[in-house]
C-alpha cells in the first residue's frame, strides 16, 4: 500500500481518536466537546496556532513549515454528528440517544487530525499548512461561518481542499471531476389553504388534501417536461402534514415540504418558477389557494479545474485508482462557500461496502484512515514544496 510508513503506524491511534468521536456525537453548533478534543490534539502536536470559536464551534490548527514561506493552503475537515438514532451495534457505537456519526465525519475529523500529527513532526513544506475544523455542515450553514470569520484573509490561504468518504467505492479509490460536482440543495415548502369539514360531506368545503395530492404529482412534471432531459435536476416532496388527526375531518390547510437539487443557476431559476405557478394554479383549480415558500441558502459545490488536478496530483501517490471524470452528485455539501472563497477542489475517497450515509447502521471505514491522511500530507508537500 503506497501510503507513507509513518501514517501507516499512526492507524490504530487514529482509529482509536475516530472512536471516541463516534461514541461522543454532537449536533450542528453543538460541537464544544469535540472541538475541544480537536484543539487539544492539535496543542499536544506542537501547532503553532490554535484558535477555538471560531465562526461558532470551529478550531484553526496552523502548521508552519521548514521553508518560512507564506503561502498557506487550507485543509477542511466537518465535526457534526446527525439526529439519528445509532444502529449499528458497535462497541464504540453512540452514547447519546439520537445522536450519531452517520455521515462519517468523525472519520474525516480523525484522518485531518493524523494529517496534522504527521506535518507537525516533519514540516517537509514551505508555507503553511491551515487545519479547518468545520462546525455545522449538516445544514447548518458552518463553511459560511467559518469563511464570514475571516480564516482565509486571517490565514493568507490561497487555496482550500476537503475529503468525503463515499460507500460502495473501494477502499483506497479516489473520485472527483472539474466544475459542478455537488448540487444547490435548495429547500421548499408550501401551504395549501382551503375550508375544512366533514369527511361525509366533501362538497361543503375544499378539499386541501386533494389539492396538495394533485400538486404533489404536478411537480413532478418539471423535471419530465420543463427542464432540459440532458440537465441534471431533482424535485422532491418529502413531507405530507395535515391539521387532521383522524378519520372524518377534512383539514383547513396541508403542508408540503421537499428538496431541489440542481446543477445550474438557470436551471434553478426555471424549477422555481415553474413550482409557483404549478403550486398555484393546481390549488386554484380545486378552488384552494397555495403559497410556496422557496429557499436558497446553499449553493452548487465547483471545483477549481486546477484543483482537480492538484487534488488527483497528490492522490496518484497513493493509489493507481483514482477518477477524475466522476458522474456529478445531487446531494449538498457546504464546503461550496469555501470553494466560492477560494480555488481548490472536494474529492471523494472509497469507504468499501458499508451502509449508506445518513443510514443508522453506516459506520466509517477505518481501512480508509491511511489513505485519506495520505492524501492530506502529500497535497501539503506537493503544493508547498521545499526547495
Amino acid at each position: 500500500m503506497p501510503v507513507k510508513n509513518r501514517l501507516a503506524e499512526m492507524q490504530q491511534d487514529i482509529a482509536g481518536w475516530r472512536h471516541h468521536l463516534h461514541a461522543n456525537p454532537e449536533l450542528r453548533f453543538e460541537e464544544h466537546e469535540t472541538a475541544g478534543f480537536v484543539a487539544g490534539k492539535l496543542r499536544d502536536f506542537g501547532c503553532d496556532e490554535v484558535v477555538e470559536g471560531v465562526g461558532g464551534t470551529g478550531v484553526v490548527g496552523v502548521i508552519r513549515g521548514q521553508g518560512g514561506g507564506d503561502r498557506a493552503i487550507a485543509f477542511r475537515a466537518d465535526m457534526d454528528a446527525l439526529p439519528i438514532n445509532e444502529a449499528t451495534g458497535s462497541a464504540h457505537a453512540s452514547t447519546r440517544p439520537g445522536k450519531m456519526h452517520a455521515c462519517g465525519h468523525d472519520g474525516h475529523t480523525a484522518m485531518l487530525l493524523g494529517a496534522a500529527k504527521y506535518l507537525s513532526e516533519t514540516r517537509n513544506f514551505d508555507g503553511s499548512v491551515v487545519l479547518l475544523f468545520q462546525p455545522a455542515e449538516e445544514g447548518g450553514g458552518g463553511a459560511r461561518a467559518m469563511v464570514d470569520a475571516g480564516v482565509m484573509e486571517r490565514w493568507n490561504v490561497a487555496e482550500v481542499y476537503g475529503l468525503h468518504n463515499w460507500p460502495g467505492m473501494p477502499v483506497g479509490h479516489f473520485a472527483m471531476r472539474p466544475g459542478p460536482q455537488m448540487a444547490a440543495p435548495d429547500k421548499f415548502e408550501i401551504l395549501v389553504r382551503g375550508k375544512g369539514g366533514h369527511g361525509a360531506m366533501p362538497h361543503l368545503g375544499v378539499d386541501t388534501v386533494l389539492a396538495a395530492s394533485q400538486i404533489v404529482q404536478a411537480l413532478q412534471s418539471i423535471a419530465s417536461r420543463n427542464v432540459d432531459p440532458l440537465e441534471n435536476v431533482v424535485v422532491s416532496v418529502c413531507g405530507f402534514r395535515s391539521e387532521s388527526d383522524t378519520y372524518n375531518v377534512l383539514p383547513d390547510s396541508v403542508t408540503l415540504k421537499g428538496t431541489v437539487r440542481t446543477l445550474k443557476p438557470e436551471v434553478q431559476a426555471l424549477v422555481r418558477e415553474r413550482m409557483e405557478a404549478l403550486a398555484r394554479l393546481t390549488a386554484q383549480a380545486h378552488g384552494a389557494e397555495a403559497e410556496l415558500t422557496y429557499i436558497a441558502d446553499r449553493v452548487v459545490l465547483v471545483n477549481d479545474p486546477q484543483g482537480v488536478e492538484n487534488a488527483a496530483h497528490a492522490a496518484r501517490r497513493i493509489s493507481d485508482a483514482v477518477e477524475t471524470e466522476m458522474t456529478p452528485v445531487m446531494g449538498g455539501e457546504d464546503f461550496a462557500d469555501m470553494l466560492n472563497a477560494r480555488p481548490g477542489a472536494y474529492i471523494f475517497i472509497g469507504n468499501g461496502a458499508s451502509a449508506d450515509l445518513h443510514n443508522p447502521k453506516y459506520e466509517f471505514n477505518d481501512e480508509a484512515i491511511p489513505f485519506g491522511t495520505s492524501w492530506f500530507v502529500e497535497l501539503a508537500e506537493t503544493r508547498m514544496p521545499l526547495g
